[in-house]
């Protein structure tokens, strides 16, 4: 037992440095932690250094990880979205998918020699992108909401919504005497559609009064076992009638993608899926079969490269189809040319099914591995290729439905503050996503057509979740004195775009929060208290003059004790500036 704990603690080392390593590195180079994660992998794996085995079984755990992607990816898909999108999802996604396998399943077929149902078991998932990829690296260029991106995220959506009709082909071809035994696929069919509905009655009634019992409780960790437990429970049930287990975790996230605690979840399962999936690539590159690509590198090589070639030259030839201007048609080409990380599934299950050896799997691996090395490169092309020059006739225009590129908010704190701040936001146009943790309020807030989100508004990684990264507003409307100076900081540091603004509980709030970059703090009362006081003033008859006189004298005066309390940091200096005497009035008024 200590033996194997030792040699367990022996292998997470030497698998995490190396991971480390590479990551970094590669990342300081502009190529993705992705490429970083297959070469680690492959220095640690059986054909290289030989310091770790058990790819298969790492492989296994990491899995984990693409089905905590399809979980995210439904929550991604609200209604609202799935239907401003649905031509680019339904219409383009489809094209791409069938275009492409057909394309490669001919070549393959034609080129490699294969029979026909194998050819089809292996160009149809490489048709498919990879999702782990390329929409981190959209996000982390900031083009994840531009029109290029939101294509790039429609057709990998339609490509994930795939997966499940590509397994049941492979199971339709399947020469496996077992399989054939199995139940006939519209009984398959029928079983899963019942197990979706069951998921789907079980979010609506079990999962959402979970989530609110929790949030009422204002227990973190609770949510975080909340959230994993939906999705592994959701991937069980399906595993357990012989369906996919990407499927069970992509129904959890749709039927929580409507919810009050979407970016709660998104942001408390994205570090587990982080981490998973980057041990999934690690393992893909321990089991990159590097003698598969000795004994035939021609093959391997010029597949990879045919792979890479037909799918920049498909994908882009639809863009130019939907009317895309040609530079960002190639560039959408490119970016998605890679093969991707259902290729291994698909794969394997092509085997299972005796319609490909192994050695065929091995290879075909190894070629989706060497595509998915190039994507770096590939996107550096394509930045290229979009920043090339271009004339206004040939510049895009924006899409229908561009209320996401319109200027953006994001307001933390639903009560009575933040009502006004965001329903006057509203009234000017403005995109605004609101954010509490108070769970009452919420259901009130959802009673009047109100859309508030379930989470804590200090954390980076929920604001990051809510939209942050394009908001061009941050309010702070949170009661009491809830706001750190060091919070402040590090949300300019992290959304630099960002305007922020503080609602602040009274003068001692503006002195705490006197360095930090904020463009105002609002103390929460000051104007309601100057209104009532202009009320009153009129009420026993002064004039308008003497009214604006009075305040513009308070408001002087107010600014220049803050100012003096916040260059001392003491509340109790400029004690001189009170008013505690009424001031002398010229007698003609």
């Amino acid at each position: 037992m200590e033996h194997s704990s030792g040699l367990l603690l022996r292998d997470g080392f030497v698998m995490l440095g190396f991971a480390l390593a590479f990551v970094l590195l590669f990342r300081r180079f502009g190529l993705g932690a992705t490429l970083g994660y297959l070469v680690a992998g492959a220095m640690v794996g059986p054909y290289v250094l030989g310091l770790v085995g058990g790819g298969e079984a790492i492989a296994g755990i990491g899995e984990l990880g693409i089905v905590l992607l399809l979980f995210i990816v439904g929550l991604e898909l609200s209604p609202s979205r799935l239907w401003r999108m649905k031509r680019a999802i339904f219409g383009v996604g489809l094209a791409q998918v069938l275009a492409c396998g057909v394309v490669l399943t001919a070549l393959i077929h034609w080129v490699a020699n294969f029979s026909l149902p194998a050819s089809v078991a292996l160009g149809f998932p490489l048709a498919l992108s990879s999702t782990a990829q390329v929409l981190p690296m959209l996000q982390s260029a900031g083009r994840l909401r531009t029109p290029l991106g939101e294509r790039a995220f429609a057709i990998l959506l339609f490509q994930d919504l795939s997966l499940i009709p590509l397994i049941t082909v492979v199971a339709a071809l399947s020469r496996n005497p077992a399989e054939l035994d199995g139940p006939p696929g519209w009984q398959a069919a029928l079983l899963t559609f019942g197990a979706v509905v069951g998921l789907i009655a079980a979010g609506r009634f079990l999962i959402r009064p979970l989530f609110r019992l929790i949030g009422g409780l204002g227990e973190r960790e609770m949510f975080i076992v909340a959230a994993l437990f939906t999705v592994v429970a959701s991937a069980a049930v399906m595993q357990a009638i012989g369906a996919s287990t990407a499927l069970g975790a992509f129904v959890a996230g749709v039927m929580l993608a409507d919810s009050p605690y979407r970016h709660e979840l998104e942001a408390d399962v994205e570090p587990f899926r982080s981490i998973l999936l980057g041990l999934f690539f690690l393992a893909v590159g321990m089991m990159l079969d590097l003698t598969a690509i000795a004994d035939r590198p021609v093959f391997v090589f010029g597949m990879a490269l045919m792979l890479i070639a037909a799918k920049a030259v498909v994908i882009g030839g639809i863009g130019l189809v939907i009317g895309m201007p040609w530079r960002r048609a190639l560039a959408l080409g490119l970016l998605l040319s890679q093969g991707g990380e259902f290729g291994f599934l698909l794969f394997a299950q092509a085997q299972d099914a005796l319609l490909i050896d192994e050695s065929a799997a091995s290879v075909f691996a190894a070629v989706v591995t060497l595509s998915m090395m190039t994507t770096p490169f590939l996107m550096m092309l394509s930045r290229r290729i979009r920043s090339a020059p271009q004339t206004d006739e040939a510049r895009e225009g924006p899409e229908d439905g561009g209320g996401d590129h319109a200027a953006q908010a994001l307001v933390v704190g639903y009560g009575r503050f933040g009502q006004t701040v965001a329903q006057t936001l509203m009234a000017a146009g403005i995109t605004v996503t609101l954010v509490d943790t108070d769970v009452e309020m919420i259901d009130v807030a959802e009673q009047f057509g109100a859309k508030v989100y379930f989470g804590d508004g200090k954390r980076l990684d929920l604001l990051r979740q809510a939209g942050a990264g394009e908001a061009q507003l941050i309010l702070f409307c949170q009661d009491g004195d809830q706001i750190e100076p060091e919070l402040l900081h590090a949300v300019h540091k992290a959304f630099p775009q960002a305007a922020i603004y503080v609602r602040g509980f009274d003068r001692r709030t503006v002195i705490a929060l006197r360095d930090s970059p904020v463009e105002y703090v609002v103390r929460e009362v000051m104007e309601s208290a100057l209104r009532m006081a202009r009320m009153a003033l009129e009420k026993i008859g002064l004039s308008e003059q003497a009214i604006e006189e009075a305040e513009t004298f308070y408001r002087a005066n107010d600014r220049e004790r803050l100012s003096k309390q916040i260059a001392a940091g003491d509340i109790r200096a400029a004690r001189e500036n009170v008013l505690t005497e009424p001031q002398l009035r010229d007698p003609a008024r």
